[in-house]
């Protein structure tokens, strides 16, 4: 008797998808007005825009994590109604998260067995592993099926996601950023499988997306939502970067950042034969050598999870370190406050709002932290309102902190004018050193654009920056050197103006 076929291996064909007049409010707030979009069987479709502009909204809608307010979704041309996430997969969707939804503990194996609705309950797993290793066998890329998905790289468990995906014969996915946390070489490969699967016909891809690189190498067609509405779109061919990015932003002025001007800095910051622990206790961090001059930035790129967060840690005082010494402008450096004070030292961490500011407090309170306690060159011991509403005033105004007061919580700003209130208040003053990590994760276009151009001119400026950064196109715009960290050191140094990013890539995957 022949054993029926598993889910995966039912023949698959694209399927074309269409939403029609889609609108979703909250309350009296509309997140999606009257948004029509056809995604064609077998393309490769991206969806752009800044963030709020309903992106997120739209395919929540599509994937049933949302009953719109009106407005109906077509599958091959039939109208479809699908109030939960399984009823969208048993249409033939499927949806790549940002954030990974695999379970730590089990294998890749196990993982992609149990997201079957077929799973019996007593698993054969001779079978599921010869179907499993007939599987990977058609994937351009492996992935350790043995080992437990929590000890897994974040490029592999990425990879892994869009794996599960194709397992279970989705036939039109949604991708939501998922070259994030991939080298270039890595984000090359998984997108170029995809773009080969519509190719074939076997899938249709619809992709959120911030970086033009991509969209012009592998896309067939774009559409732009700006404030809710659908306001453009087109084939690729017939579009540049330029057109892409005013259908985003409307009439809006991008900032532009200032012309690089030529430095023969001093060195600034220092860091010689430093190690410490990293986050799982099990490897170590070692920077054997690393030097920031004034009027230099220095980028480190590297993938999630080779030691990055802990340098940046390390050189702000939240990690310990075990030998070694790190100087600025050839003073000892331990992160103290009054180290920072004297020494000009700034610091822009990664996710701001949980690293940089304390949520509940208000606005003004999170930009006045620097200063509280100190004026005019002298300790202070009672809080000055006054002067702390006259200085938020001003660098809000400066910044363009989107605020509904200064007393509002800073938590309740969105993660881009958190970003500029943290930066209104590391920038005010004389900066010396400015030690930033992921920027502009997450922002949208025109705010992407303004923090760089504030970035360039502190470098302009005299400024020495050190810059890690997990998007390779922010290293490669900013950077005056290039160093990649993996496995917890620097393996890799090149001047920016003749980098080669095949270099980088393979650096940053582990191939010194």
């Amino acid at each position: 008797m022949r054993v029926p076929p598993l889910q995966h291996e039912t023949p698959s064909r694209a399927i074309s998808v269409e939403t029609i007049g889609m609108t979703m409010r909250f309350g009296s707030f509309t997140a999606l007005n009257d948004v029509s979009i056809k995604i064609d069987a077998g393309s490769f479709h991206v969806l752009l825009g800044e963030n709020g502009a309903g992106k997120s909204t739209l395919v929540k809608c599509m994937m049933g994590f949302y009953r719109p307010t009106s407005g109906q979704m077509v599958v091959e041309g039939r109208e479809v109604d699908a109030p939960d996430p399984r009823a969208a997969h048993d249409l033939g969707l499927g949806m790549v998260y940002q954030h990974f939804t695999l379970v730590p503990s089990l294998t890749a194996a196990e993982n992609l067995v149990i997201s079957r609705n077929d799973v019996p309950t007593r698993i054969r797993w001779e079978r599921e592993r010869a179907a499993l290793a007939a599987f990977m066998e058609k994937m351009p890329f492996a992935v350790p099926l043995d080992v437990p998905v929590g000890r897994l790289a974040a490029g592999e468990k990425q990879k892994l996601e869009l794996l599960k995906q194709l397992y279970l014969g989705r036939r039109f996915l949604i991708l939501d950023e998922p070259t994030s946390v991939l080298t270039p070489a890595e984000a090359d490969e998984l997108l170029g499988m995809v773009r080969g699967l519509t190719t074939s016909g076997d899938l249709t891809c619809l992709m959120i997306s911030h970086k033009f690189r991509e969209v012009t190498a592998f896309a067939d067609e774009i559409s732009v939502l700006r404030r809710g509405e659908h306001v453009g779109g087109g084939k690729v061919t017939d579009l540049s970067t330029a057109d892409m990015a005013a259908m985003m932003i409307g009439e809006k002025e991008l900032v532009r950042p200032a012309a690089r001007l030529v430095h023969n800095g001093q060195p600034v910051l220092t860091v010689s034969g430093v190690t410490a622990s990293d986050r799982s206790g099990l490897k170590t961090i070692a920077i054997d050598e690393l030097q920031v001059k004034s009027g230099e930035i220095v980028g480190i790129a590297g993938i999630s999870g080779n030691g990055q967060m802990e340098l940046m840690e390390i050189l702000s005082g939240q990690r310990p370190v075990s030998e070694g010494a790190i100087e600025v402008c050839g003073a000892p450096f331990h992160a103290t406050r009054s180290q920072v004070r004297a020494l000009n030292v700034r610091f822009l961490p990664e996710e701001p709002l949980r690293n940089a500011c304390a949520a509940k407090m208000s606005v003004a309170e999170n930009i006045f932290f620097r200063d509280f306690d100190f004026a005019e060159g002298k300790p202070k011991f009672w809080l000055d309102n006054r002067r702390m509403a006259a200085l938020a005033a001003r660098l809000v105004g400066e910044y363009k902190v989107k605020t509904a007061s200064l007393d509002t919580p800073i938590a309740a700003l969105s993660g881009g004018n958190v970003q500029r209130a943290v930066l209104a208040r590391e920038f005010n003053g004389k900066v010396d050193l400015l030690l930033i990590a992921n920027p502009c994760f997450g922002l949208d276009f025109s705010a992407v654009a303004e923090i760089r151009a504030r970035i360039m001119a502190a470098r302009n400026a005299g400024t020495a920056v050190l810059l890690i950064s997990e998007d390779l196109d922010e290293i490669l715009e900013l950077s005056d050197r290039i160093l990649v960290m993996s496995d917890g050191g620097i393996v890799y140094e090149t001047p920016a103006a003749n980098a080669d990013i095949g270099d980088i890539g393979k650096h940053m995957a582990g191939h010194h």
